[in-house]
């Protein structure tokens, strides 16, 4: 590759970072074929070539950060939901990653989780682990995949968000992914407001009668902050468990029975022991 050249093609990618904080293999090569550059050599060579200069950093296989100019590429923040963002071609940030992204987070994680039908392994970045959780079988079998997510543009990047019905939903469904019971409640507390229908519809997409409980008591215990009324709470009684179930897995000493829900809750919920001072 002459000289010239190359040049003329590192201006070229030049206009692609400056847009892009993080990009795939896919997306560049999508960007060169636009410009008559679809040969695979000239990709690779232009990635080593920014890769010395440090205007570039790898992240994994086919997944690239840019480093801004006038940044060292080994002390270069890269923003780490980008990052889970790009994990697949289907990532949607979801779970406590999608509470902080949305400033509700009661703390700080440093386990990124992303939602996607396409297996990955597990990747520890920049002090960041991110984590692939499966799409939920029933919304699969559905074509529902992408119920109730968001998207945004953030630093030139596309990514997908649950938005906050979902996110309360996931929360319940799959507290391992979203932390200790106060971490969810405080949370969630902090949203002020949620399209219920939203909540119940989606709560009815993932069939499971134990999801249902616990939303339906999340409700009802916040009936007034969030204006929840009797016809939302009998939508979701009809499809609540027969049987008394727990609340969280293990069936853990120290629980009782809310019968309105067949739902057997821990006292540290009931009682809020969070708010003990201690």
């Amino acid at each position: 590759m002459s000289t010239e050249y190359q040049k003329n093609k590192s201006v070229r990618l030049n206009e692609f970072l400056d847009r892009r904080a993080v990009f795939t293999m896919d997306e560049l090569d999508r960007f060169l074929s636009e410009r008559g550059s679809g040969n695979t050599h000239t990709r690779n060579s232009l990635l080593a070539y920014h890769r010395r200069r440090g205007r570039i950093v790898r992240v994994r296989r086919g997944l690239y950060a840019t480093v801004p100019r006038g940044m060292d590429p080994e002390t270069a923040p890269v923003d780490p939901y980008l990052v889970a963002a790009r994990m697949t071609e289907d990532a949607v940030l979801g779970y406590h990653t999608a509470l902080e992204f949305h400033g509700r987070a009661y703390s700080v994680h440093w386990r990124l989780v992303y939602v996607s039908a396409t297996k990955s392994l597990p990747l520890t970045f920049q002090s960041h682990e991110f984590r692939r959780a499966p799409v939920p079988p029933p919304l699969l079998a559905k074509g529902e995949e992408m119920f109730g997510v968001t998207r945004h543009m953030r630093s030139g990047v596309k990514l997908r968000v649950t938005g906050h019905e979902r996110t309360l939903v996931d929360a319940l469904d799959r507290p391992d992914l979203t932390g200790t019971w106060e971490e969810i409640w405080r949370s969630l507390e902090s949203v002020e407001f949620f399209d219920l229908e939203q909540v119940i519809e989606y709560t009815r997409l993932l069939e499971n009668a134990t999801t249902v409980a616990k939303v339906g008591f999340f409700l009802e215990q916040h009936r007034e902050p969030l204006m929840v009324e009797e016809t939302h709470l009998d939508a979701l009684r009809k499809l609540r468990p027969r049987q008394p179930h727990h609340l969280t897995r293990g069936r853990p000493r120290g629980c009782r029975l809310v019968k309105d829900w067949n739902l057997m809750v821990p006292d540290e919920i009931l009682n809020r022991s969070w708010e003990e001072v201690s």
